[in-house]
């Protein structure tokens, strides 16, 4: 098939997931025998930080302007088989008008920040990259995440065929490599910042550091604040490149992972670092969020953390079982988490939505657990 994407970024991974995401999709697609076409705004910020030069298996188009990027939309449209838009795209009211006004033969909405957009909803605000014809035109709205956000989507936005396309992570980009002396840690954590993630990261990590000063532990990401709580065996790093995540998770005798609280409160929200992370054979310590054993089984391929306590003894646990749990999570991940998995899945949706196949409740069900 020949898809038209219309999404946030896929040429820089700077303060946002949505750019690994679309690379290993986009991949395991064109690997799949598809071609993709991706439009993305040409913004300051992610010009500045551009990590993709190189794009063999999709066509990037870069825009300044909708009106620039109109012409050249229409006629990869005309002979598209699928369109889809994203959230958080620049011009997502526009670019659905335009998709839903095509002769494409599937007409999708992709919603990777599902949490943040029910959240707005609830609240009685607005959401830019979702205009006032909702989603109740698309043939095919897909989710980030599962569970009850499925029929919310359909009961707040009118999505009348809703189906889940969690992360994944690409293998041949995420695996094993030898420890990098400048990101050891005992703890790592990898993430923007986010002020309603800090508490839990205060609670998991920088206390833990305070308590064991022995230890190391190493923070990667961008966008912290200057009066950030460090500690003396609290180390940085500024926002990591993709192409440097295996090293920063083959270094780290522990990884932390912390669910924005939207996310939480979903539930069924799986960050796709803990997917990356697991590739590498890194083990993982995440907080606790409703939905997390359809995808690890905790304690056997995931430690869960419910507050400091349980990250301090999360630390003290011996290397030989930590390194069990890391590999059963990267087993878990490279059977059920891969980007091809996920292509596969993508397929599956698109096929039905042509055909006119309607998922019934319990299928609905069964998908988003996992």
């Amino acid at each position: 098939m020949r898809l038209v994407i219309f999404g946030l970024t896929m040429s820089s991974s700077w303060g946002n997931g949505h750019a690994t995401i679309w690379r290993g999709l986009c991949k395991a697609l064109a690997r799949r025998g598809h071609e993709i076409v991706f439009f993305e705004r040409d913004v300051p910020y992610y010009a500045l930080n551009r990590d993709l030069t190189a794009l063999p298996y999709a066509e990037l188009c870069l825009y300044s302007s909708w009106d620039e990027a109109l012409p050249i939309a229409r006629r990869h449209l005309a002979d598209a088989d699928v369109a889809m838009v994203t959230s958080y795209c620049p011009d997502g009211v526009a670019a659905a008008d335009l998709v839903l006004a095509s002769r494409v033969e599937v007409r999708a909405f992709y919603d990777l920040d599902t949490p943040v957009t029910l959240a707005r909803l609830h609240e009685g605000e607005s959401v830019e990259y979702i205009g006032p014809r909702s989603l109740g035109e698309f043939d095919l709205v897909l989710s980030y995440t599962g569970g009850r956000a499925l029929t919310d989507l359909q009961a707040r936005l009118h999505a009348r065929r809703v189906v889940p396309l969690y992360g994944g992570v690409d293998p041949d980009a995420y695996r094993r490599t030898d420890p990098v002396p400048h990101y050891r840690a005992d703890l790592s954590y990898m993430g923007t910042y986010a002020a309603d993630r800090q508490p839990a990261l205060e609670q998991l990590l920088i206390e833990p550091a305070r308590r064991l000063p022995a230890r190391r532990f190493l923070i990667g990401g961008a966008q912290y604040p200057e009066a950030f709580p460090w500690a003396r065996n609290i180390y940085f790093v500024r926002h990591l490149p993709p192409s440097e995540h295996p090293g920063f998770y083959s270094s780290s005798r522990l990884t932390l992972n912390i669910t924005r609280a939207a996310m939480a409160r979903m539930g069924y929200c799986p960050s796709g670092r803990l997917f990356e992370a697991a590739a590498c054979g890194t083990p993982i310590l995440t907080d606790a969020w409703q939905g997390l054993d359809a995808f690890f089984r905790p304690e056997s391929e995931i430690l869960v953390a419910h507050g400091t306590d349980d990250a301090t003894e999360a630390l003290e646990r011996s290397d030989a079982e930590l390194a069990r749990i890391g590999l059963l999570a990267r087993k878990r991940t490279l059977d059920a988490h891969t980007a091809e998995r996920r292509a596969i899945e993508l397929e599956a949706a698109i096929s039905d939505a042509a055909s006119g196949i309607s998922p019934v409740p319990a299928q609905m069900a069964s998908a988003a657990a996992g």
